[in-house]
């Protein structure tokens, strides 16, 4: 299927399959492409080799290219989870965004690029009705395994072009927090949030290594200031807000 804001160009993927019966597409997953330039990647994505591919690839000036029929299931997901949804590649379209990475430099999405990719999404959004809090990261279906698009991907302007689901994160400000080897009701009450917002973490009362992930996830997308892992007032604060949201 090709939507009301038709690609710049198409470059076809033979990584595709077919969605899991029943499926419906509800979720927008965001990544960065981590490789050195746009084209480099998109060859990537289109070669049988890397069993990789996305629906859709933008590149540093905003050009879009598509390489995998929306109806199909693209292999961009990998082992992920949002609410209890173990298959991702199912009931999501992946979008790749050109930026180098991490371990590249990591340098800023430019404006124009997250222009297209505001308008990309909101044609999605419209046509499959995608609720704002299913526009999601990679990092956010995959914490720990992944971190992309990370925390310079400018989620606030997104919501600013109706995209998406974002409040202004609380400052920090120091006072009580929770980190890695807490125990108790506290840390049970954190997980539970974090675990109905969608994210992939048991409910034990732990503060193990999988919920320190969670929370590094949550703040790379949410409250980007410091992605540490620690559950500070200011981290907690703007989950309680986007849980109201």
């Amino acid at each position: 299927m090709v939507g009301t804001l038709l690609p710049h160009r198409f470059q076809p993927s033979p990584n595709f399959g077919e969605r899991a019966a029943g499926s419906e597409i509800k979720i927008i997953l965001l990544h960065y492409t981590g490789m050195s330039e746009a084209q480099k990647a998109c060859d990537w994505l289109c070669n049988e080799q890397s069993e990789v591919s996305s629906h859709y690839l933008i590149n540093e000036a905003g050009g879009i290219v598509q390489m995998v029929d929306e109806g199909a299931r693209a292999w961009h997901a990998g082992v992920s989870s949002w609410h209890d949804d173990q298959d991702i590649n199912s009931t999501s379209i992946g979008i790749e965004i050109q930026n180098v990475g991490h371990s590249m430099g990591y340098p800023d999405f430019p404006e124009i690029q997250m222009n297209a990719v505001a308008a990309l999404c909101s044609d999605l959004a419209k046509r499959y009705g995608i609720v704002g809090r299913n526009f999601l990261a990679h990092s956010d279906v995959a914490p720990g395994r992944k971190i992309d698009p990370g925390e310079k991907f400018d989620w606030a302007y997104l919501h600013a072009k109706g995209v998406g689901h974002w409040v202004e994160p609380e400052p920090i400000k120091g006072g009580t927090f929770l980190q890695s080897g807490d125990v108790g009701d506290a840390v049970m009450a954190l997980q539970a949030m974090l675990k109905l917002y969608g994210y992939g973490v048991d409910v034990n009362g732990s503060f193990d290594g999988r919920t320190k992930v969670v929370v590094e996830a949550f703040q790379r997308h949410f409250r980007t200031a410091l992605v540490d892992g620690i559950a500070d007032q200011s981290t907690v604060a703007t989950l309680h807000k986007l849980l109201r949201g």
